[in-house]
């Protein structure tokens, strides 16, 4: 690859999506500006009460236009879930997807990090720090890209999840989108527009390490990222489709990278999560935080170690709205399987009027929580326990913010204030990844 690539991203899907051109648009010939709407009938796009099979607006000039969506969801279903208008640069393409309208920008890669970077921390982060995720976001993002084009594009993930009478396993993966490249929410990487500001650090950062990839073994890196690995990072086949990379193994978040014991094992997970064991990661300061989350972020304030409690009403209605099973009263929540950071992929649930295992970390942070647990890395306590061995009431302590595969955010924020360089954090976080030029010119 020589040339900089165009990303897709899926910004919202709503029965109808409100619009703002700030600038003139193109549109099969035709020049639009100022605010229009767009619903669906009979499956085509209808836009200003003209029906299309899909409709694209490209700005007549890409440096000065810009386009302001009304209403978009973010942080879906997390505990920091609202609506914001956002503002875009590049192409605005419009799809009729059933009954509602799905609205994607498209636009250079370049461009696309910047507000990625802006978006998923704080555009005031530490310069190492922005180089570090201008890296991995550019190299997850083609990665993603390109893994489609590739001789092992399969469907292999959706026939490998299991879903029997005691067990189920799935995980969620970028590849749940088939109209667009990536997503602008959690699901894959934040991405908001131009509406986060976007500093003269971002730019500069992103300028620095342009076309810049991690690679393994000749291949594009599936560069992840979350915001606190809770001390000890997790590996990808945990988490995501049973495959190994050698680039995202278990180490500890700190100079002594091999210092941690085998949080598999029940015990030891335990005590690692009943502690606060030093890493990079483990900090209260605020100017750091401040560096690394963004306003909405920073209204969590425990994420290295936590604590959750539900009585038994709360928990038994909690789990079968979530999992849409009646397991009646919860008799127990029983560790099955630990990965490296202590992360639970595997946890049975057991009621009075089911038994179920469930995972990987995604699902079992979605059934235990009205948004998502923080994590799958944690204990459980059972409290007030009745003559009948029910208990009361539950208390989940637990580590970490995120699935803790690949760079942690919080953790590379401090590498950065201590002086680390952009290179030896990723080294740090990606275990014999080299990073290479993959373009120069767009």
């Amino acid at each position: 690859m020589d040339k900089e690539p165009n990303v897709k991203v899926g910004i919202m899907t709503e029965p109808v999506v409100e619009f703002v051109l700030d600038g003139t648009y193109e549109i099969g010939g035709k020049e639009i500006t100022g605010r229009h709407s767009a619903c669906c009938n009979d499956g085509k796009v209808v836009l200003d009460g003209t029906p299309y099979n899909e409709v694209e607006l490209v700005p007549t000039d890409l440096a000065n236009c810009s386009f302001e969506l009304v209403g978009v969801t973010i942080g879906v279903n997390f505990h920091w879930e609202r609506k914001e208008n956002q503002r875009f640069k590049g192409a605005l393409k419009l799809l009729c997807q059933q009954s509602a309208v799905t609205a994607i920008n498209v636009l250079p890669v370049e461009d696309y990090l910047q507000s990625v970077i802006s978006s998923e921390m704080s555009a005031t982060s530490s310069l190492e720090l922005l180089k570090a995720h201008a890296v991995i976001s550019r190299s997850w993002l083609l990665a993603q890209i390109y893994k489609e084009k590739s001789d092992d594009a399969t469907d292999e993930v959706a026939d490998e999840c299991a879903d029997s009478c005691d067990e189920v396993i799935k995980w969620y993966d970028r590849e749940d989108h088939l109209d667009f490249d990536v997503c602008a929410d959690d699901h894959c990487q934040r991405y908001q527009g131009i509406t986060r500001e976007t500093t003269d650090a971002v730019r500069d950062a992103v300028d620095a390490t342009r076309g810049q990839v991690l690679m393994y073994d000749g291949r594009l890196c599936d560069a992840r990222f979350s915001k606190c690995c809770g001390g000890v990072y997790e590996e990808f086949e945990n988490c995501w489709e049973p495959v190994h990379h050698p680039y995202l193994e278990a180490c500890r978040d700190g100079e002594n990278e091999a210092d941690f014991p085998d949080l598999t094992k029940e015990e030891a997970a335990a005590d690692w999560i009943m502690s606060s064991p030093r890493a990079f990661c483990n900090t209260n300061d605020k100017d750091v935080l401040r560096q690394v989350l963004n306003n909405y972020d920073q209204e969590t304030a425990d994420f290295y170690r936590w604590r959750v409690e539900y009585s038994q009403e709360e928990l038994s209605a909690l789990v079968a709205r979530r999992s849409g099973i009646d397991f009646g009263r919860i008799l127990d929540l029983r560790p099955v399987a630990r990965g490296t950071s202590g992360r639970l992929y595997k946890l049975k649930i057991v009621g009075e009027k089911r038994t179920l295992t469930i995972g990987k970390e995604l699902e079992i942070r979605r059934t235990l929580s009205p948004s998502h647990l923080y994590s799958s890395a944690f204990i459980v306590e059972r409290h007030d326990i009745g003559a009948d061995g029910y208990p009361g009431k539950f208390v989940l302590r637990g580590a970490g913010w995120g699935h803790g595969v690949g760079l942690c955010q919080i953790g590379a924020a401090v590498m950065g204030e201590k002086g680390y360089s952009y290179k030896q954090i990723l080294q740090h976080y990606f275990k014999g990844a080299v990073i290479t030029k993959l373009y120069e010119t767009k």
